[in-house]
């Protein structure tokens, strides 16, 4: 048996073990799954990389972290809270990141996210490859399978390590999985290998042929290694048969290396015992993290100057198409991904026309498969890149939640600031084409309130490219909504008489329509699809109501920056919001939350939104349902 391999896989089991006991003297917060039985997987694979390389992990991920970085005793402060502790105690058992080792608790989306990184390596041309390990549980996960299409297609170099203990939690594999593992990669016509931990030398010699082979051939592997963890899932009860577990406990080579060699192996656990107590002894009263280091609210409001906002006299859509022409051209890192991009067809509302004739090695058509898509550009993102991913139609970005909320939205955060992911996600949204109820959404109100995700919305008041040349200096998440009407209309060409229209030098600017002479008696705000309907409404409100509007257009709908529309409504003592989702739990209600805390005054509000059932196909039903200007007039007028 390899010496080294087996002090290796010894000290991997003392800090897990010391994990457990430390949780029990209440020195460690939150959860710890161990690998204990499964040490030797990660000694294989984890153990034979190079440092240029990338292991991403699942929540039993210890004994990776620790093979890979060597670095126990930063492992040891994290799980117990400390600030010098790898993640600063953030991110503790499950939530790692250090030197291209990265792990999340999330199973299956890990493998696109991984996928994604390897694909980066694969542009740059810089022979590093990855690996994902996933436990045999995480089979049962759609993604999973989407991504392994794509890595087989794209031949992407990550070798997928499968660590089978033939349990999902506590569930036995043969309730919950069907078909043979082997033979779901192969369908993807991936190559496989098949080791165990009980045969460790082996092991060893056969994860080095996988990480040699990846490295060489540039195509991924799917490599399933037997193994069985001698703990319980977590900290909890273990409800195995005892004689089974009995029975692994004996063929475990750790154990076996005890028998066999019990001076040896006294020594060696003599040497890592003192080493770990040593060092927790060092850093039991060591701070932990403040939380003003971990959450600095950076949000400042300040006072606008405006300018003059100036028509287009060209379609939203050739302006977005230009600025991706202009930016694919001057950065090489940026990347256009997508569904059915490719020339001729560019684009089901052809945002992308011929862009992949100009840039074929940025721009990437990809399957039918958003989650995974979203993950692989998760991960082409923490990899340097600077990804666009177009989500084909609004309504299956809730396909892409997953990856945005559990991944792009925490990776900063829960690895204690040590990585940024500037994805940008666009998607097309609203109705009015007679689509009908699965592709006219407006699911907005669920892409806002994302912790460290920005929420931008075009209209047809100002030129996208200002948007967009500032969404793509953002080191964090951003979404875009961009609406279908709105792509074939032209910029601030629908023009009110006797109002100004203006646009304020915030980064991501508000714009604001206000009458030339007259004070303002209604304050409305607005953004996205809505400008048009609200911009043919004010008219009306004035003629026949004497309502005289103040508009405000938001681009940047999460987070929200108020001050201005706050200050209007102080003035003209009623708040309208339109928007064209439905109105509970909206935008609208936030707005006139926001608003109701900063001002000490009575208010009237109101909000206009569309009817709370999916859109019809039909024309009437759909321009019923649709926020419209008959019932904005209606809402308005009844509140007076």
């Amino acid at each position: 048996m390899n010496k080294e391999a087996i002090k290796e896989a010894i000290l991997i089991r003392r800090v897990e073990e010391s994990f457990l006991e430390l949780f029990s003297l209440g020195k460690l917060n939150g959860t710890v799954h161990t690998c204990v039985g499964e040490e030797f997987s990660a000694v294989a694979f984890a153990g034979q990389l190079e440092k240029r390389d990338f292991i991403f992990s699942n929540h039993r991920c210890h004994g990776h972290y620790i093979s890979f970085t060597k670095d126990y005793e930063g492992l040891l402060a994290e799980l117990m809270g400390k600030e010098i502790g790898t993640c600063g105690g953030v991110g503790s058992s499950q939530h790692l990141c250090k030197n291209n080792f990265y792990s999340n608790g999330i199973q299956g989306g890990i493998v696109p996210v991984a996928a994604g990184m390897a694909f980066a390596n694969k542009l740059k041309n810089n022979d590093s490859i990855g690996i994902v390990f996933i436990g045999d549980g995480t089979l049962g996960e759609g993604v999973v399978y989407e991504t392994m299409n794509i890595i087989s297609k794209w031949e992407i170099p990550l070798i997928i390590v499968c660590e089978n203990n033939s349990y999902a939690q506590s569930t036995p594999q043969d309730i919950n999985l069907a078909g043979d593992i082997l033979l779901r990669a192969k369908a993807f016509g991936i190559k496989t290998y098949h080791s165990n931990t009980w045969d460790s030398d082996k092991l060893i010699e056969d994860a080095k042929k996988s990480i040699d082979e990846v490295r060489a051939t540039k195509k991924p592997i799917f490599h399933l290694v037997d193994t069985y963890r001698l703990n319980p899932h977590s900290k909890g009860d273990d409800y195995r048969d005892s004689d089974e577990i009995e029975k692994f406990r004996q063929k475990d080579p750790i154990n076996i290396f005890a028998k066999s060699n019990p001076k040896e192996y006294e020594e060696i656990v003599n040497e890592v015992n003192k080493k770990i107590k040593d060092y927790i002894d060092s850093i039991e009263d060591k701070n932990e993290l403040d939380i003003k280091e971990y959450y600095k609210d950076n949000n400042e409001s300040k006072k606008s100057n405006w300018n003059k906002l100036e028509t287009i006299d060209t379609r939203q859509v050739e302006l977005l198409n230009r600025f991706f022409d202009e930016y694919l051209a001057k950065d090489k890192d940026m990347l256009f991904i997508g569904e059915d991009i490719l020339s001729p067809y560019g684009g089901a509302f052809k945002v992308a026309k011929e862009l992949s004739t100009k840039y074929p090695k940025q721009v990437i058509s990809t399957p039918i498969s958003e989650q995974a898509i979203t993950g692989i550009s998760n991960g082409l993102a923490l990899a340097g890149m600077k990804p666009y991913l177009e989500i084909m139609f609004g309504d299956f970005i809730t396909l892409s939640l997953d990856q945005i909320i559990n991944h792009a939205s925490k990776f900063y955060h829960m690895y204690n600031r040590q990585i940024t992911c500037p994805i940008v996600i666009r998607t097309p949204m609203g109705g009015g084409r007679g689509y009908g109820p699965t592709h006219s959404q407006t699911l907005d109100k669920f892409l806002v309130g994302i912790d460290n995700v920005k929420t931008i919305a075009l209209n047809t008041l100002i030129d996208p490219a200002i948007l967009y040349k500032e969404i793509h200096k953002q080191k964090h998440p951003v979404i875009v909504i961009e609406n279908k009407l709105d792509y074939g209309r032209k910029i601030a060409k629908k023009r009110i008489k006797n109002y100004l229209y203006e646009m304020n030098d915030d980064k991501f600017p508000l714009i604001r329509l206000r009458p030339i002479k007259s004070k303002p008696t209604a304050t409305i705000v607005t953004y996205g699809g809505m400008v048009d309907t609200v911009i043919d409404t004010i008219e009306e409100l004035f003629i026949e109501h004497d309502i005289k509007s103040e508009v405000f257009v938001l681009t940047k709908i999460h987070p929200l920056d108020l001050t201005e529309v706050i200050e209007s409504v102080r003035e003209s003592g009623r708040l309208y919001t339109i928007e064209e989702g439905s109105s509970f739990a909206g935008i609208g209600a936030e707005v006139i939350a926001q608003v109701t805390e900063a001002l000490d005054k009575h208010f009237i509000a109101r909000r206009v939104a569309s009817l709370p059932v999916p859109i019809a196909s039909s024309k009437t039903l759909e321009s019923e349902v649709i926020t419209n200007k008959n019932r904005l007039i209606k809402v308005i007028k009844d509140s007076l």
